[in-house]
């Protein structure tokens, strides 16, 4: 059982403190890997190569796939980007860390995640590592929410949801890029920008373990490809999804960006003799919207609760620790934290501290007696809710109670829900137990 939210910071900072204290001071240990954490943006199921595609090309993300672990059953804690970001950095549900919903630009540029909770740079900037986030923040606008109060020793991008790739102006027309705590604009390709200054940084950290976070703004819109011009400026009028008409065409082109510069990462990693000792992880915030890109064979789409709408793309590769393997294990992105703790610590993490678990162990290949798939999960976003426990997944809306058996059905065309009534109930009672435990103050729409 987990325990208390209110006591994950004491005993986080605890064990942070006396890792601290024997690994701070040290040079790089092969034995504790460097981290590289690449988040896309609305990227699909289906989007990559290595998942299916057959339009877009993928060969650097492949290429880790081929070599690394591929995971087919990993889901989103968010169907929208704010929620999935809290999960990523806390280990927990995005409604205990307080944001179940989009961190607008409207209506919540005064408030942020939680101060108190204990992310994942806070961590490793405790257990000794260089921590950089560069890209897309999008959990607080204020800079007291901020990269910089939230672990992180270093800071260059955009706080809210999405911004010209160009300009990068936001879609309320606020000047939208920064640099630590001050707006500081550079020129550059959104994607291209994030890249070289994520190259910057693996290359001035030779001598130390470093934590490097990468959340993209692609392929989210609006939808530019590297070789188009500004569309927004402060203030002014502009088509917030952007003006290219074949917005299909420019996916591809954005997704193909994504790519070769994760490839430009990787090849830096090569030539600063990292790659031995770096684990890289990516995967997606949500689901793909139902305008552009693919989230087949699942059903939804971003914003909804159906599978679609939060089974994304994940990719795990760390040389020489990693066999190249394909695992249907249930695996989320409030597990990325703990997992990443087991790696780093010599003793591992209590993961009764997050309510994500480790899957370390699925990992390194050690897959006997995993239990991940035993666990019973949730989503819930506005009147949308979810619970799986395999192969059983409930789907409560407005208009519908749906039962589905996703290993008979992934796509949920089939509502099984008075043919198994006692499931249904069960599955049931569990997202309401869950969400009666929920005491966090929401940042919601």
């Amino acid at each position: 059982m987990r325990i208390p939210l209110s006591n994950v910071l004491i005993l986080f900072l605890s064990f942070a403190c006396c890792y601290c204290s024997s690994k701070a001071d040290g040079p790089p240990d092969a034995d504790r890997p460097n981290i590289v954490l690449i988040m896309a943006d609305d990227l699909g199921y289906h989007d990559l190569a290595c998942y299916g595609n057959t339009k877009i090309n993928t060969p650097n993300i492949d290429a880790l796939a081929e070599a690394g672990l591929r995971l087919t059953n990993f889901h989103s804690n968010g169907v929208v980007c704010s929620p999935t970001r809290a999960a990523l950095l806390t280990g927990l549900y995005p409604q205990e860390a307080g944001v179940e919903g989009v961190v607008t630009a409207k209506s919540h540029r005064d408030v942020g995640m939680n101060l108190d909770h204990y992310t994942l740079a806070e961590y490793l900037k405790d257990a000794g590592y260089a921590t950089a986030a560069f890209g897309k923040w999008h959990l607080g606008y204020q800079a007291k929410y901020g990269p910089l109060s939230q672990g992180f020793d270093h800071f260059k991008g955009f706080v809210s949801g999405n911004i010209d790739y160009f300009s990068h102006i936001d879609q309320e027309g606020y000047e939208d890029w920064w640099q630590g705590t001050e707006l500081n604009p550079e020129e550059g390709y959104l994607t291209e920008l994030i890249t070289d200054h994520g190259i910057d940084f693996i290359r001035a950290h030779q001598d130390s373990s470093f934590f490097l976070y990468l959340p993209h703004g692609a392929p989210h819109y609006p939808y530019q490809g590297p070789e188009d011009e500004a569309e927004r400026s402060i203030a002014g009028d502009f088509v917030v999804g952007g003006k290219r008409e074949d917005k299909d065409v420019a996916y591809k082109e954005m997704i193909e960006s994504l790519d070769k510069n994760v490839g430009r990462i990787v090849q830096t990693l090569e030539e600063e003799g990292r790659m031995n000792n770096t684990l890289i992880i990516f995967c997606s915030d949500n689901g793909a919207t139902p305008n552009v890109g693919s989230n087949a064979p699942y059903r939804g789409y971003k914003s909804q609760v159906y599978e679609g709408g939060h089974r994304v793309p994940a990719i795990f590769y760390w040389k020489g620790k990693i066999s190249q393997s394909v695992s249907d294990e249930l695996v989320l992105s409030m597990d990325i934290f703990p997992t990443i703790a087991d790696l780093v610590a010599e003793d591992p993490v209590n993961t009764e501290k997050t309510s994500g678990i480790s899957v370390a162990e699925l990992l390194l290949g050690n897959q006997a007696g995993l239990t991940n798939n035993e666990r019973t999960v949730f989503w819930r976003f506005k009147n949308q809710k979810a619970a799986t426990k395999a192969p059983w997944k409930v789907v409560l809306t407005p208009d519908s109670a749906e039962l589905f058996n996703l290993a008979n059905d992934p796509s949920e065309t089939t509502n099984l829900k008075d043919s198994f009534p006692e499931i249904f109930v069960e599955l049931n009672e569990s997202l309401k137990n869950w969400e009666e435990g929920l005491t966090e103050e929401l940042i919601s729409n």
